[in-house]
């Protein structure tokens, strides 16, 4: 039986994150979760301070073409090994994380409705949505806490690149989507995508 594939889009800081974890821990190993942020492209050739100036939010930042063969495992039943990334470090990670195939994978970041082929591999297409101040006051909290960012470099991030980016691939992507949830901690829809999940999972054929 071929899984069913959800993309979980949304800008930066819009709660995709806690709508898709809030899932993952409502359904656990009953699914699979694969994160965009995981395929950011390595940079071992550049010096930290050359990475933080680089632009992480435009397409080309990341290696879809990884996480489209990766899916596309996934889809035949075959586990993957993904990458991880070092934010604090603003490089892909030494460490791997292996996936397992499932009847219900997601697909998790801000820029997965963005790409054609990434759309056509999804059977569901969400989008978190959230005002810009709020998104924003967010990604300060998160990434000065989990990221071990500084407030500073995290406003600079956010004025050259993220805001800009944001408006030019990340915004028009809302149309594409089948669902727009307002806030990833809209309780009436998470509610509506879970009954969904289950019903898939309920399935037998």
């Amino acid at each position: 039986m071929k899984p069913v594939i959800i993309g979980i889009a949304g800008g930066t800081g819009s709660g995709k994150s806690t709508f898709t974890n809030r899932l993952k821990k409502a359904f656990g190993d009953n699914i699979s979760v694969i994160y965009h942020d995981s395929y950011y492209k390595a940079h071992d050739d550049m010096s930290f301070e050359e990475r933080k100036l680089l632009n992480y939010d435009h397409p080309d930042a990341f290696d879809t073409e990884l996480m489209l063969s990766h899916i596309a495992l996934l889809k035949e039943g075959h586990a993957v090994v993904a990458p991880t990334y070092d934010f604090a470090n603003h490089n892909r990670a030494q460490e791997t994380v292996l996936i397992e195939p499932r009847r219900v994978i997601i697909i998790e970041g801000i820029l997965t409705l963005y790409d054609k082929r990434l759309r056509d591999m999804m059977d569901i297409k969400i989008f978190v949505d959230a005002d810009a101040d709020e998104r924003i006051l967010r990604r300060v909290i998160r990434d000065t806490k989990e990221r071990g960012r500084e407030v500073q470099n995290i406003v600079d991030q956010y004025l050259t690149t993220v805001k800009p980016m944001h408006y030019l691939y990340v915004e028009p992507t809302k149309r594409l989507a089948d669902i727009v949830v307002n806030s990833g901690k809209n309780p009436v829809a998470l509610e509506i995508i879970k009954n969904t999940i289950q019903s898939i999972l309920d399935k037998k054929v």
